[in-house]
């Protein structure tokens, strides 16, 4: 699960809460049809429901997937690798694998699959994971665009209503906050939500993309027959230099 993103959101929310004093007079149900139910009916409109639902659980990535660093798959590369040099592919059955990409290409090793064939079959695991990514990037960009719209309807929609009910004072109050809310929703749906959303599952899909490039040309490298020790120095480029110099430290 990744703190920061909780912890980020929380904090903004509670900040904007705190700024208002009372929230009593900022809800109304009439602006958050308009606004949030809007924005995700008009999301819908733009997709299938299987598409609509599965770039939910996209975006929810940003909060509970957790990428492995790239360190760490390394270290778990080279113990696989001394394992299946030492006592062959086999050896490498039922070892734990929490990493769903790298225990895929360690089953197709341990089946004895053609390099062409493992090579093929990870890279085109990796295009579709990285397209049900872009796919949940869109849906995300998609709201990010929608809610500001809606939030403007929105106040026309008030507005309306207040100059078709002027000789009403009791009616001016609610139309105004109708007006006022539903832009108010948008920007913060927009600014707040959407937009941190979409850039923290880029970086996450670039990431995610970097691992899967790195446990490819690991489990090559286990499948030739390599020196296990040599895997650190051929993977190092995937590592940051912070982390790299922490490695060559250890390693020393």
């Amino acid at each position: 699960m990744d703190l920061a993103t909780i912890i980020g959101f929380v904090a903004t929310f509670a900040l904007i809460i705190l700024a208002m004093g009372d929230p009593g007079p900022f809800i109304d149900m009439p602006s958050v049809y308009i606004v949030i139910g809007g924005t995700l009916t008009a999301v819908l409109a733009r997709s299938s429901f299987p598409e609509f639902i599965g770039s939910i659980g996209v975006a929810l990535k940003t909060v509970k997937f957790k990428i492995d660093p790239p360190e760490t798959l390394i270290e778990k590369l080279v113990e696989l690798g001394t394992i299946a040099r030492k006592d062959g592919m086999i050896a490498l059955e039922g070892q734990e694998i929490a990493n769903k990409f790298l225990a895929s290409g360690i089953r197709m090793l341990v089946d004895g699959s053609e390099p062409s064939m493992i090579r093929a079959t990870l890279e085109r695991e990796m295009d579709m994971i990285k397209k049900r990514n872009t796919e949940g990037m869109a849906f995300i960009a998609s709201a990010q665009e929608i809610a500001p719209a809606m939030g403007m309807i929105g106040t026309l929609v008030g507005l309306v209503l207040m100059l078709g009910n002027m000789s009403d004072p009791k009616s001016i109050g609610p139309a105004m906050a109708v007006a006022l809310l539903t832009t108010l929703y948008g920007a913060v749906i927009a600014n707040v939500v959407c937009i941190p959303l979409n850039q923290k599952l880029a970086k996450l899909d670039l990431a995610e993309s970097l691992n899967h490039e790195l446990i490819i040309e690991g489990v090559m490298f286990i499948q030739s027959g390599g020196n296990p020790r040599m895997l650190p120095d051929l993977l190092m480029p995937f590592v940051s230099p912070k982390a790299r110099a922490k490695m060559e430290a250890a390693a020393s």
